[in-house]
């Protein structure tokens, strides 16, 4: 019998509304942010609601790579939120993402592959 697989590891993951892109160690992308995101300040946000949607941006842009999530993914979900440096990008709404499904899956869905592989 057995325990059952993790969702990333499955060779057909569910698909269908409100089941992401699953990859494996998801969770560590939570990780990297938490420490990459130490000193990060975003007016009017609530600090772990900007981490969990870094988080889940990074954890989206290595799911489609189809790996683990890295240090360069969290970096790039960073950028793509306009949260590093100068960029010019819109900042997102993150207020409740940190505790609502439906709302994470939302804002995750809001970030296009385009967004997560620029071309050079």
């Amino acid at each position: 019998m057995g325990r059952a697989k993790k969702a990333g590891l499955l060779r057909h993951a569910p698909t269908g509304p409100l089941s992401g892109t699953n990859a494996p160690g998801e969770g560590y992308a939570l990780t990297l942010a938490q420490h990459e995101c130490v000193s990060l300040h975003v007016p009017g946000v609530d600090h772990h609601d900007a981490v969990v949607g870094v988080a889940l941006v990074a954890a989206k842009r290595a799911s489609l790579a189809g790996r683990g999530p890295t240090i360069y993914d969290v970096r790039v979900a960073l950028d793509v939120l306009g949260l590093r440096g100068d960029s010019a990008a819109p900042r997102a709404v993150f207020a409740g993402i940190a505790h609502s499904y439906v709302a994470q899956r939302r804002f995750v869905d809001a970030v296009t592959e385009d967004q997560l592989f620029p071309q050079s």
